[in-house]
């Protein structure tokens, strides 16, 4: 953890896809990100609980409790919270509407920037047709990107051993494969054009693991990124501006797991 240093503030702050019950949730470094950051209002933009995982198996550790202690905290000190269950949570769709410690549950929300544009957020699987139309496949797909992970950290175990940095392995296969590019370019714009049809200036979202910032037909995309790997947050500013925060790069924080659970989750 980084201690000591400047606490920063923004008007907004954007997370999703964190993955608390799975091993490859960087909860060490959110924990860092959510004690050094300030905000008005903190949206959770999805997938923030793998129940998906934790039905299978439990994976349950105190950097897990840490995290939601620390965003009841914020709440509980006046900061709007407000909670999107994405796919991977979908077990609290059923409390929409709700407000539970201070932290409401919606379906989507609509965040009005400081310079008065409107932005749509939600987590997104609503426009992604594997998830839609055939869920046993998006499972298959979470089942194939565990095992990637998995590749990545022995892959990485071995660079380390030869004294290079760590390199994304998962990360860098989807982008070599042509059919997710465009499947990520599709989903980019049907979101872009779900926030221009309602008559907004854009659309914050999560889903695809993917740290994202760009027009499509002059409407805004963003997308939160995860803190599985990229480890990085949508901020809005005082001034109504967006940017994506990297943590990891930010503040030179090493990927490596250099503990008994990343042993573990070698092992597995």
């Amino acid at each position: 953890m980084q201690n000591g240093q400047t606490q920063r503030r923004h008007r907004a702050v954007f997370i999703s896809d964190i993955h608390l019950g799975t091993r490859g949730c960087r909860s060490d470094f959110l924990i860092d990100f959510l004690r050094r950051t300030e905000c008005d209002h903190l949206y959770l933009v999805g997938d923030i609980v793998d129940g998906w995982r934790l039905r299978k198996s439990w994976y349950w550790h105190d950097e897990f409790d840490e995290v939601l202690r620390l965003i009841l905290e914020k709440a509980e000190r006046g900061t709007k919270v407000t909670y999107i269950p994405g796919n991977h949570d979908e077990m609290f769709r059923q409390w929409l509407g709700l407000e539970v410690a201070g932290v409401k549950l919606m379906r989507e929300a609509v965040h009005e920037a400081a310079d008065g544009r409107q932005y749509l957020i939600m987590h997104g699987d609503e426009f992604d047709g594997v998830i839609r139309y055939a869920k046993f496949l998006a499972y298959l797909g979470d089942w194939a990107y565990d095992w990637a992970l998995v590749l990545n950290r022995v892959f990485n175990s071995a660079r380390q051993r030869l004294g290079y940095p760590y390199w994304s392995l998962s990360q860098w296969l989807k982008r070599q494969v042509k059919e997710a590019v465009k499947a990520i370019d599709r989903f980019e714009t049907a979101l872009a054009g779900e926030a221009r049809r309602r008559g907004l200036h854009g659309v914050v979202c999560g889903h695809i693991h993917h740290a994202e910032m760009r027009q499509v037909q002059a409407t805004a995309y963003m997308n939160c990124g995860d803190w599985v790997e990229s480890c990085t947050a949508l901020v809005e500013e005082a001034d109504g501006s967006f940017r994506l925060i990297d943590w990891a790069d930010e503040n030179r924080l090493s990927m490596w797991r250099g503990n008994a659970r990343a042993a573990e989750t070698v092992a597995a």
